[in-house]
């Protein structure tokens, strides 16, 4: 296979802690080679070997593509009076998921298939490579099945959210729902699905209903994550502890228990800035997960209702400026960190042996993702050795 060499790199993130060189691993006048999608060689310009191919970024920077680990995808219809009206100062709630429910359940295949891939390639260029996608507003059998077969044709990190909210159908009968969630419609949808999720809110499902529907997707071979934490300070901390999630989510109200459990588990705390941007609610305090040793992971919830972004640049400028990240904290939360939530060992690094995953910016360093906020820098962006974006610049 061609062997390709990336040179005049002026600053090459590969958060490979083994090199001591921080945080992010920062290689300065560096280049990499890649060859059958993987990276087969990295470090000093000047020892470069050869390659078949000699590509020069002069001197661009380059990142670890972007890990997304909490998105929301597979929806029709969008909600922005919804938007304007919070901006006039009304409170968000969860009733907003029926609305796109209803819109969801209208839509035909195709309709969310093209949605899908639309959004997808928006993440593409805002170099995202790895991206989660959630069901959860079809919210029956059949819309809740055709959403997860649907979205396991763009990514392989599919999860089922059978439980995102209560249907209208099922207004006072929650039991009911949660049984449906645990039988026909999980067994429904399984197959086409990696992981399992529950908002576990007020409104939404409380910790014992959460449990036995996080317990019934682990039982079909499905790993845990959770909604957690978003609007008030609650047991989902704890439930995704107990029962090892990948991840627990949002996090926006953490008692210091909350830290602590974290802190001696294997969860990935996931932090959405966008959510807290689009709901005008409180940024939570990432500096104290960082001050207890927790593994953070930033994503951008992309949603139609309270996160309607595909740009993880904008996230991590959020993240720096209200959440008290270091731009260091924030990249790497934003490829490393999401990896770890996924639980994959695959992406997230530039390191031999990796996916040549990987995204060329129009700035001498990462610090200007940060620095210069609303400004498109990605010039490039490489999935497993093959080039998907590239700017008009």
């Amino acid at each position: 296979m061609t062997s390709v060499l990336y040179t005049d790199i002026s600053s090459l993130v590969t958060n490979d802690q083994g090199l001591e060189l921080g945080l992010l691993g920062e290689l300065k006048d560096a280049a990499l080679v890649i060859e059958n999608g993987h990276i087969s060689w990295l470090g000093s310009a000047k020892e470069a070997p050869d390659a078949d191919q000699k590509v020069s970024l002069e001197g661009s920077s380059v990142i670890p593509g972007f890990v997304d680990s909490h998105a929301h995808l597979v929806f029709a219809g969008n909600r922005a009076e919804e938007f304007a009206a919070r901006m006039n100062g009304e409170n968000y709630t969860a009733g907003g998921i029926r609305n796109t429910v209803s819109a969801t359940r209208s839509a035909s295949d195709e309709e969310l298939d093209e949605n899908i891939a639309t959004l997808a390639i928006e993440m593409y260029r805002s170099g995202i490579t790895t991206f989660e996608t959630k069901s959860g507003y079809g919210l029956n059998v059949f819309d809740e099945t055709r959403s997860v077969r649907l979205a396991a044709q763009h990514t392989e990190d599919v999860t089922f959210l059978g439980a995102h909210v209560i249907p209208e159908e099922y207004a006072g009968r929650t039991d009911e729902y949660v049984q449906l969630v645990c039988g026909e419609m999980l067994e429904s949808c399984a197959p086409y699905s990696k992981w399992i999720d529950v908002f576990c809110e007020i409104g939404a499902f409380d910790y014992d209903q959460a449990k036995v529907i996080l317990q019934a997707g682990i039982a079909n071979d499905l790993q845990p994550r959770i909604h957690a934490n978003q609007l008030s300070a609650s047991r989902a901390v704890e439930l995704a502890v107990e029962l090892d999630c990948a991840s627990a989510d949002h996090l926006s109200h953490l008692t210091d228990k909350d830290i602590d459990l974290l802190a001696n588990s294997n969860t990935v705390a996931t932090l959405l800035p966008g959510a807290e941007f689009s709901t005008r609610s409180e940024y939570p305090d990432a500096s104290r997960l960082f001050a207890a040793g927790i593994t953070v992971a930033l994503a951008t919830d992309c949603n139609p209702g309270s996160s309607f972004t595909t740009s993880m640049p904008f996230c991590i400028a959020l993240a720096v400026r209200e959440m008290k990240f270091t731009v260091e904290q924030a990249i790497w939360s934003a490829t490393m960190g999401g990896a770890k939530a996924l639980r994959r060992d695959d992406v997230g690094q530039l390191a031999v042996g990796k996916s040549a995953d990987f995204v060329v910016l129009n700035a001498p360093s990462y610090l200007h993702l940060a620095y210069r906020p609303g400004v498109d820098l990605i010039s490039e962006t490489v999935i497993a050795g093959t080039s998907i974006h590239r700017s008009n610049k």
